[in-house]
């Protein structure tokens, strides 16, 4: 799928936040440290380098990792008093907490609905504009942000990113299981760290092997990319420019681009599917249930 290719858009309601928004993607995990951020950078990069409109929306707001990413400061403004202008960096439009923010070592301490206001303002009061592709990057953990994304809008999708050891897909496989119970599609499986290749061409699966793929297995969804260790992707990151940027020509970018093509195929395959169906196996049931109160099952 290329960028002059059509690009169906998903079901948007009349009351969704994002209404000029055609793909909402959630890069997700469950397990902290697997690279959650870089994975959002570099495929809302690559999304960018194939020709779409995207945006990024980082929604870590305990741990905002975009701006050191992006190498952006500064605070955003609003033109008309009534919605912030996101910035904007590599044609990719940002929105992180920590651009407003004082300090950039300061904590944010914030208890559940200030957290959950902070980022219906970051979905309705910023002015993304049209955009095929808008990433978001979550926190670790099966949390109010996962559960409030799934009861304000209409989501293309998930993309999980684990690291192929049991100590990661021990938790990601809760994180599975919570999007399936909050009715968000799980679009495919990225399993980073995969593999190292040393100076001699040798290959070395530090954190093992197979974990992504069994994760692929639980969700029913596809392996979409395997990506390697590589020290180019630490340190452009530390730079402020994402190595699909930076050295788009090398074998580490061609890997996030090749994730980029396969989440569009997925895309393309689901819009497909449910035009087939005029739509009649994705309706989402988003009033909270009688009374209006959802509740999620609990295991004892």
């Amino acid at each position: 799928m290329s960028s002059e290719a059509p690009l169906v858009a998903r079901a948007i309601s009349a009351n969704d936040p994002l209404p000029h928004v055609k793909n909402v993607i959630l890069v997700m995990s469950g397990k902290g440290g697997v690279g959650k951020s870089t994975v959002a950078t570099n495929l809302t990069m690559a999304l960018s380098r194939l020709g779409f409109r995207a945006g990024l929306l980082d929604a870590d707001i305990y741990g905002p990792s975009i701006p050191t990413m992006f190498g952006v400061g500064g605070r955003p403004v609003s033109m008309d008093g009534k919605t912030i202008e996101p910035l904007e960096r590599f044609g990719i439009k940002l929105m992180s907490i920590g651009f407003l923010l004082e300090d950039p070592k300061q904590a944010v301490i914030w208890r559940g609905p200030m957290l959950h206001g902070a980022l219906q303002q970051f979905l309705g009061d910023v002015n993304w504009g049209p955009l095929d592709f808008l990433v978001l990057d979550l926190p670790p953990g099966t949390g109010d942000v996962t559960l409030t994304l799934s009861q304000k809008m209409a989501i293309t999708g998930a993309v999980v990113v684990t690291t192929p050891q049991a100590v990661a897909t021990d938790d990601v496989f809760k994180s599975v299981s919570m999007a399936e119970k909050v009715s968000i599609p799980i679009l495919g499986i990225v399993e980073n760290m995969s593999y190292f290749i040393d100076p001699a061409g040798i290959r070395h699966e530090l954190f093992g092997k197979g974990g992504g793929q069994a994760v692929a297995d639980f969700a029913k969804a596809p392996l979409l990319a395997t990506l390697p260790i590589d020290p180019s992707v630490r340190e452009w990151g530390d730079k402020g420019t994402p190595v699909t940027k930076a050295a788009p020509e090398g074998a580490v970018a061609a890997s996030f681009v090749a994730l980029a093509e396969a989440l569009l195929k997925v895309v393309g395959a689901k819009a497909e599917a449910m035009a087939a169906s005029d739509g009649d196996d994705f309706q989402i049931d988003r009033s909270g249930g009688p009374g209006g109160k959802k509740r999620l099952p609990v295991a004892k």
